[in-house]
């Protein structure tokens, strides 16, 4: 409970900002916003997509500096030059957008350029004592000693979230913390929120999971195309009201009215799929129409089976059937042209080229069809076909040549979708598609899903949010140790039932 008089919040500000501002060519990110934070509090920053939360974050952190404005940091006015800076006065930032070196281990990017040291060397037994004292405080199970390439999205989310709790920080931002991470796992990394509050740590917190807001925070401040809205306790608001401010309407549902009608006829079956040491006999069918959703724990198998079905992984057993033809799959380039495609869940990583253009990016997967017979790109045909799939997934960007990077995330998705329609795919797979996005952006994305499936493709649904999973899938294979444990109807299961499945308490079931 926060400390009070008379009702009156005492606790001290430890960061505050007054009338911060700040542009790039061509954009106002911020303008005029005010906001502070008390020790021991948790304060979300909510906004949509360009609302001008990370680069608010960005600010606090000496990302970026402000061209108006100030910050005060315990009493007196700050203004850092770089991230080091920050760290050093006691201010972490869990980003959005993983900041780790692959080729190094976990213990080596949780204390990156913070090594302990014997003399000259670095003291390897307390780098890795260090480090693991880290991962287990989130409790979670995560060798120290592996590079961090061999881990899933979310292992490395977690390892994010160890590197910024290593710095005992004054003030802790998260962005997106949770974005990759299961219920079972984000309630884990909340108990964590909650021992931090209580040694008086201020956290600013960043989410469009806005339910789970409830559990963890204090207050919340909302954002709107880069200018303040509102400061209020989270406790005198609803979601809803929260929301009607992040896009200064209301918005009904969260989930688009179903089209599709899933019919009776497999589409695409898969049996026995098994990598050994990964997952083992894999079944499950697609009908046409249908959306199959992929629900379990982290580490359960659900990336892993889709990789391998993709053919970026190998797999030791199983066959894999399309409209009753068998597949051979050796490769992405023999699933692609099966007519299979996977929308990663690192879009940035794996789905995109960020710094080519977004005429680029619609049409790569499909060089050939807007090329000449020598392999020379035809310009109009070239230009017609990205401008097809921008008005078709209504995707904002000020033009086709504008570079990916500066789209917010639900375009970004809206762009890789467009690139996979180009090929005319029979099957998709969504992993994680809403990661990051904002509550309007997402009903997009579902729209198109649902339309998608409408049209007869084949769509398997990847995520961690189990709200998402039973709006918008049909049924939902539950992962436990890569197995699938149930195959169950959504409109006759419900999150508890999901969640038995999922942690292995029931029984394995195979195919419903």
């Amino acid at each position: 409970m926060p400390a009070t008089a008379g009702g009156i919040d005492v606790r001290p500000v430890v960061l505050k900002l007054d009338n911060v501002s700040k542009e790039f060519p061509g954009v106002k990110a911020l303008s005029g916003v005010s906001f502070d934070l008390r020790a021991g509090e948790v304060h979300a920053v909510c906004g949509e997509n360009g609302a001008g939360k990370s680069t608010l974050m960005k600010i606090i952190s000496g990302v970026y500096q402000p061209n108006g404005g100030t910050v005060t940091y315990k009493g007196e006015p700050v203004q850092f030059a770089t991230t080091l800076q920050s760290e050093a006065a006691g201010i972490a930032i869990i980003h959005q957008e993983l900041n780790l070196v692959p080729h190094l281990t976990v213990a080596e990017n949780i204390y990156l350029a913070r090594e302990p040291r014997r003399g000259w060397l670095v003291d390897r037994r307390r780098l890795i004592a260090d480090a693991k004292r880290c991962l287990d405080r989130l409790g979670v199970d995560i060798d120290p000693n592996v590079q961090v390439r061999t881990l899933s999205v979310a292992q490395c989310q977690m390892v994010e979230i160890a590197k910024a709790l290593s710095l005992n920080a004054t003030v802790l931002i998260m962005d997106e913390p949770t974005s990759s991470l299961t219920e079972q796992e984000a309630q884990l990394l909340f108990k964590v929120i909650r021992d931090l509050k209580a040694e008086g740590t201020g956290i600013i917190y960043i989410s469009h999971r806005l339910d789970e807001m409830a559990e963890i925070v204090d207050r919340v401040t909302v954002l709107r195309d880069g200018r303040y809205i509102s400061t209020d306790d989270f406790a005198d608001l609803t979601i809803d009201d929260i929301v009607a401010r992040m896009v200064g309407r209301s918005l009904e549902d969260k989930f688009p009215e179903p089209t599709r009608v899933p019919g009776e006829d497999v589409i695409f079956s898969v049996s026995g799929l098994t990598r050994t040491g990964v997952f083992s006999d894999v079944s499950f069918d697609i009908r046409r129409g249908e959306i199959l959703g992929f629900a379990g724990l982290m580490g359960a198998g659900r990336t892993e089976v889709a990789r391998a079905i993709f053919g970026a992984d190998p797999l030791d057993a199983g066959t894999i059937t399309l409209d009753g033809d068998a597949l051979k799959i050796t490769d992405p380039r023999s699933a692609i042209e099966a007519g299979i495609a996977y929308l990663s869940e690192d879009r940035k990583a794996q789905g995109l080229a960020v710094k080519m253009p977004v005429d680029a990016n619609l049409v790569m997967a499909r060089m050939q069809a807007v090329s000449n017979s020598v392999g020379v790109i035809d310009r109009k045909q070239h230009r017609d076909a990205s401008q097809r799939y921008v008005d078709l997934l209504n995707i904002r960007t000020p033009s086709l040549s504008q570079p990916v990077r500066l789209l917010s995330g639900g375009n970004q998705q809206k762009i890789i979708i467009g690139k996979w329609l180009f090929r005319e795919p029979r099957i998709m797979f969504f992993d994680e598609p809403t990661r990051g996005i904002d509550v309007g952006a997402k009903f997009a994305i579902y729209q198109i899903m649902d339309e998608l499936a409408a049209n007869g493709i084949g769509i398997v649904l990847i995520s961690s949010e189990l709200p998402e999973v039973l709006g918008m899938s049909d049924r939902v294979a539950v992962f436990h140790g890569g197995r699938i444990m149930a195959t169950l109807n959504t409109r006759d299961t419900n999150q508890e039932e999901i969640m038995h499945y999922a942690s292995g308490s029931g029984r394995h079931a195979g195919q419903g």
